[in-house]
């Protein structure tokens, strides 16, 4: 382990020393949260699966290496792993389930789940979604999908090897919304598409700087032992909200069918994270989001 030591309190008090943060998956989400870890004076390791990435991980400060799950992932992997586990207080697990075939998102992280262990670190900070929460008219709150090794979802189950069952670690899981932000216009992604279903849909979406806000303020204050939806506050219907996104951008906007049911998808309580973790959501309204994204 580090020198730093970020304790065990879970009260929302700052910690009296920086943790050394390792960043396992430096993407579009994972380099955001890494450079404002360093830039808040925080020691940080990145992994990429690029090796074209390391310089651009460097330029930011962070000490990056190449690490690819999956199928390669062999014993010196595993060694690499290992090592940066027990040079670093905090993990910060970002990588997405895209990233595996269907069905093979918690053999993806198993290695990690066991390095975890070897390790002997004091902190998870499980980066997950609310897709986890069934598509349904009503209000989704963390309870609503249980994270066990034996759910029926892919991502629930890759949360439950996390959950430390004898007191090895601490973690935190954080369920964020759909990510928009620079590279990310949500106006492009249904743009010119005709009689999409799920127009009285409420979006659950989330810009780029308040994922990093939320996840940096989880390390900062040592908020672990819990599990947090996070999105904006505001949830317009689809119909509304993607035609003016796409509009923004000058694209033609998407059509939606007509449908009886005034609400027809789940919409994301987030009343939890914003009593306990000490943030301020600088883009709750995500139609004035539009021209930071």
């Amino acid at each position: 382990m580090s020198n730093s030591n970020p304790g065990a309190r879970s009260d929302g008090s700052p910690v009296s020393a920086l943790p050394t943060v390792l960043v396992l998956g430096c993407g579009w989400l994972g380099l955001a949260l890494a450079r404002s870890l360093v830039a808040a004076g925080s020691t940080v390791l990145g992994t990429t699966t690029t090796p074209e990435q390391l310089p651009v991980l460097a330029a930011a400060g962070i000490q990056g290496y190449t690490l690819r799950l999956g199928a390669d992932f062999g014993p010196s992997h595993e060694a690499l792993l290992l090592r940066l586990l027990q040079a670093a207080d905090v993990l910060v697990l970002n990588v997405p389930p895209r990233a595996a075939a269907a069905g093979a998102y918690p053999t993806l992280l198993r290695p990690v789940h066991r390095a975890v262990a070897a390790a002997g670190i004091r902190h998870v900070l499980f980066v997950s979604s609310t897709s986890v929460y069934p598509n349904e008219p009503r209000l989704m709150r963390e309870h609503d999908a249980m994270s066990t090794r034996d759910a029926a979802s892919d991502v629930l189950r890759a949360e439950g090897h996390f959950v430390p069952r004898y007191g090895q670690w601490l973690s935190t899981v954080v369920r964020l919304g759909g990510l928009i932000g620079p590279e990310r216009a949500p106006g492009r992604f249904l743009a010119g598409r005709r009689d999409l279903s799920q127009g009285n849909a409420p979006v659950n979406l989330l810009h780029l700087t308040d994922a990093v806000g939320v996840l940096s303020s989880i390390i900062q204050h040592n908020i672990w032992g819990h599990t947090f939806n996070v999105c904006s506050a505001s949830h317009p219907l689809r119909r509304e909200f993607y035609p003016e996104a796409a509009r923004f951008l000058g694209l033609e906007p998407p059509t939606f069918r007509e449908e009886t049911a005034p609400i027809t998808g789940k919409t994301i309580d987030t009343s939890l994270v914003r009593s306990m973790v000490p943030y301020q959501f600088r883009h709750d309204d995500v139609l004035a989001a539009l021209p930071f994204c």
